[in-house]
């Protein structure tokens, strides 16, 4: 018998890869509701509007070092997401993860 975690995996490995996955991820999700799926769609929506929020912001600012911060910060929290996904794992992504599981706690 399978665990929630390995039932969940592909779900929550497809939320990472894009915001389009993340929305493909929340319908394969949508008639099981996996917790382990759900836990992982809301940290992946999370980094997605985190990016498109910040990049307005930080658009504004004109400056490579600024730009590069931001991408290199976006980048890790993505990276480390999928991997805690690949692994099984249900680990918030670090600094706002506790957020996204608050502030997207109805995405089920």
């Amino acid at each position: 018998m399978k665990t929630v975690a390995e039932e969940g995996k592909t779900p929550a490995i497809v939320a990472y890869l894009t915001i389009i996955g993340t929305i493909i991820a929340y319908f394969m999700n949508n008639e099981n509701k996996n917790p382990f799926a759900s836990f992982h769609i809301r940290q992946a929506f999370g980094i997605h509007v985190t990016f498109y929020v910040l990049g307005v912001l930080v658009g504004l600012f004109d400056s490579w070092l600024i730009s590069s911060a931001f991408y290199i910060f976006i980048a890790v929290l993505g990276i480390y997401g999928l991997v805690t996904a690949i692994q099984g794992e249900q680990k918030e992504v670090p600094i706002l993860g506790a957020y996204f599981q608050k502030w997207f706690s109805t995405i089920n």
